[in-house]
């Protein structure tokens, strides 16, 4: 009886082994939707650098331009 129990106790662990290893070497990748999909999605992400681009250089113009304005104007006051 041990020796039936031993016997078909390692011929479980070794078709779980084998079973577990089928797919490794079978793999397909992505889908031509799925690469469109995140390039569709990088195209957003870098289409809004633009505009983000022209606010922030708006924000510096702004920033440095109305401390030049206030300067220019207390100036010509007095």
């Amino acid at each position: 009886m041990r020796t039936v129990s031993a016997t078909l106790l390692s011929l479980m662990i070794t078709a779980t082994r084998a079973l577990a290893a089928g797919g490794v070497g079978e793999s397909e990748g992505m889908g031509l939707l799925a690469t469109f999909f995140i390039a569709f999605g990088i195209l957003i992400v870098l289409f809004q650098f633009i505009p983000g681009i022209m606010l922030f250089v708006g924000m510096l113009k702004g920033i440095f331009s109305a401390g030049d304005e206030k300067t220019h104007g207390t100036a010509g006051t007095r």
